[in-house]
């Protein structure tokens, strides 16, 4: 070390001890503010706890003070650094342990705070969260749970100080952003509002779904506060209308009347709902408590068999309701989160009174007609009643109903809470795959809208493997295809739509059954004679996807003369129809030596198949070089091939680079095959310089 080194060093040195002993003696000093300004500086000179505790125990100056520390004057020189960072070191260990301690005890607040909100009882919830914040000021969780509870206690303004809390811990708290979006809505603050939600889809794209939901709220709650407050400047004015809506809502009040009495006073109204002034009137002056609340409205609606004038009060009663809430988005929020009404409408859609029963369908029509009317239906009323409602009112209604009755329930299918819905209760699917077990009371149409509805959930995997595993839905689909069969013309599309949702279900195969597929098997074999090509297709392809869970099925598909028919459909091409019929050669092959003899009759020299080993579809190619290894093993076969290029073009496939693994895998198969059956191919793979390539191959060989 050179001279000039060494005076830096010294100066250096120095330098931090004059630095230190300043800070001690400021620690030491009586005037708290030089106190505080000696800690600051002690923390950023020294950071303490860096890499020293865990994340959530690091000492930081806007979260924890450390304590001016007692120096014991006879071990320390107040000029030692040593000494002094061994102090500050031992008093940021307890202090990470009290933080510790703390955030065990407000860990354990939280959690009785939790079981108080569970309970509905939001004053003790809050109370214990803020006994947590008392042991621990920056646990964020504890902020946005008591917001929570703030809400539920209609203290806004309190949660929204709460969530403010909440973002100093960690800006991007999506929890924080929910419950001051829903704080400042309940304030009808709704430009801070929709600021709030929208933030929460910067932060987390894959919230979108949720953003929607909430912003959806934000647009009808601003909406139906303009529509009331025009509602009232019309009353105010002496609208005649406006006025009439108030007076006959004052007149239904009155208890005790008898039915004709409310029937006439709601036929006016419903007359009067003409404009979303009306339906607004309706809705503050408290309509719906006063008609759904009303004794006598109620008992006409629950007697089992009414009389002429009960029937009248509740088809009445429909009809206004649909007046009152076509498209009024908060009228339709308020009719039905009102009591009863999740039950009461599955329960009059199975009315033994057909115009009752009319007017119910007509009513959830009515309501499913926009997006947000559909998530209202499916989150307020009661799915299993309304499916089942719904089911049988298909079964026993006219052609036309019936197909609007199917429509609703295709409408909520598709959205996905229904599917979320389905996933866990099985049997909701039990119910609409009843429609396809009673055909003969339904209707082709309808058939067709219930296989496509249950198409659709089917694309979900965990559906389609409820499914799957449903032997009442593989039996509803045989039973289908023998009903159509008796009259093809009349079920065509409907035996089209069975073969599509058949073949959904065979994706999950370790589901199937050897029974089951001999069954499947027969039936789609049966089809292969039709002249209608897209039926002659699906068969083909459920056929390609059961045959493989059973012997049997492979047997008796051979037997029936199947092979012949796929060759046709390869000679016709078409990837889809290549795909299934390559299939199924290569399943029945590698099985039935009945099936390789059939291949190498119809398929001299592999001409047809070498020319798919050239296909773009890999799966095609990976198929037809299983096949060919397969029909190798019949005698003579391999001899015959001498004169074509196979073994350059699987030797390019074994070698290549396919994303298909079997492609490689069946080629490096059919040429060790080829090889082995007739030595001469061995001759023209060693001048390809194909044996290295033959042999990486063995990896995927030896798996087998």
């Amino acid at each position: 070390m050179d001279k000039e080194e060494e005076e830096r060093d010294l100066e250096k040195f120095l330098k931090n001890v004059d630095e230190i002993s300043t800070l001690v003696q400021g620690l030491n000093s009586d005037d708290l503010d030089v106190c505080e300004r000696a800690m600051g500086e002690a923390e950023k000179k020294l950071q303490l706890l860096k890499d020293e505790e865990e994340d959530e125990c690091r000492t930081t100056l806007n979260k924890t003070t450390i304590s001016p520390p007692q120096v014991p004057t006879k071990n320390v020189d107040d000029a030692n650094p040593d000494g002094f960072m061994e102090v500050l070191e031992k008093d940021a260990r307890e202090r990470a342990k009290r933080r510790k301690e703390n955030k065990s005890l407000a860990n354990a607040l939280k959690e009785k705070g939790n079981e108080a909100f569970l309970k509905g009882d939001y004053g003790t919830a809050v109370q214990h969260y803020s006994e947590g914040l008392k042991k621990l000021k920056d646990m964020k969780v504890l902020y946005t749970n008591r917001a929570q509870a703030y809400i539920k206690l209609e203290e806004y303004e309190k949660a929204l100080v709460d969530c403010e809390w909440a973002l100093k811990c960690d800006e991007n708290s999506t929890k924080a952003y929910f419950h001051m979006g829903k704080a400042h809505l309940a304030l009808k603050n709704y430009s801070m509002s929709r600021q709030c939600y929208q933030k929460i889809l910067e932060i987390n794209p894959k919230l979108q779904t949720q953003v929607k939901d909430s912003l959806n709220k934000v647009d009808q709650r601003e909406k139906a506060e303009l529509q009331e407050k025009f509602a009232r400047q019309e009353l105010e004015s002496g609208k005649e209308s406006a006025v009439t809506t108030k007076n006959l809502l004052q007149a239904l009040s009155k208890p005790d009347q008898i039915p004709l009495f409310y029937t006439g006073g709601m036929q006016l109204l419903t007359e009067l709902m003409k404009d979303c002034t009306e339906q607004t009137l309706f809705r503050t002056h408290n309509g719906f408590s006063i008609i759904n609340d009303n004794k006598v409205i109620k008992r006409c609606f629950v007697t089992e068999g009414k009389d002429e004038i009960e029937e009248i009060v509740c088809v009445t009663v429909l009809k206004l309701w649909q007046a009152v809430c076509n498209g009024n988005e908060e009228n339709q929020r308020l009719f039905l989160t009102h009591s009863d009404m999740d039950i009461l409408l599955p329960f009059l859609l199975t009315s033994k009174v057909p115009s009752i029963q009319q007017h119910s369908l007509y009513l959830l029509l009515l309501l499913c007609q926009t997006q947000n009317g559909k998530i209202l239906v499916l989150n307020h009323v009661d799915l299993p009643r309304l499916l089942q409602a719904l089911v049988a009112f298909v079964s026993i209604s006219e052609e036309k109903e019936a197909q609007a009755a199917m429509q609703l329930l295709t409408d909520l299918a598709l959205e996905e809470r229904f599917k979320t819905w389905v996933q866990t209760n099985l049997r909701g699917l039990l119910t609409l795959i009843s429609i396809l077990k009673t055909p003969e009371i339904s209707y082709p149409s309808t058939l067709r809208q219930c296989i496509a509805i249950l198409g659709n959930l089917s694309t979900d995997a965990a559906i389609r493997k409820q499914m799957s595993d449903c032997g009442e839905c593989w039996d509803a689909c045989l039973g289908l295809m023998v009903k159509c069969e008796e009259d093809i013309a009349l079920f065509r599309e409907t035996l089209y739509a069975t073969l599509g949702l058949m073949m959904n279900l065979s994706l999950e195969s370790p589901s199937i059954t050897e029974v089951l597929a001999e069954e499947v098997s027969r039936k789609c074999v049966s089809l292969l004679n039709s002249e209608d090509g897209g039926i002659l297709t699906r068969a083909a392809g459920v056929l390609s996807r059961v045959l493989s869970a059973s012997v049997k099925a492979i047997e008796e598909t051979v037997k029936a003369g199947v092979m012949k028919t796929m060759i046709k459909f390869l000679k016709a091409g078409g990837q889809t129809a290549s795909r299934y019929a390559i299939k199924i050669l290569a399943v029945c092959t590698n099985i039935c030596y009945q099936a390789r003899e059939e291949v190498t009759r119809l398929d001299k020299r592999f001409g047809l198949l070498i020319q798919l080993l050239e296909a773009k579809d890999e799966i095609i190619v990976g198929n037809a070089a299983l096949c060919i290894g397969n029909c190798i093993e019949v005698p003579g076969t391999a001899s015959a091939l001498l004169k074509s290029d196979i073994v350059k073009i699987l030797l390019k496939l074994a070698g290549g680079d396919a994303k298909e693994g079997s492609v490689q895998l069946n080629a490096g198969i059919a040429l060790g095959k080829l090889c082995t059956a007739e030595p001469r191919h061995t001759v023209q793979l060693k001048e390809l310089h194909g044996i290295e390539i033959l042999n990486s191959t063995m990896k995927y060989i030896k798996k087998t």
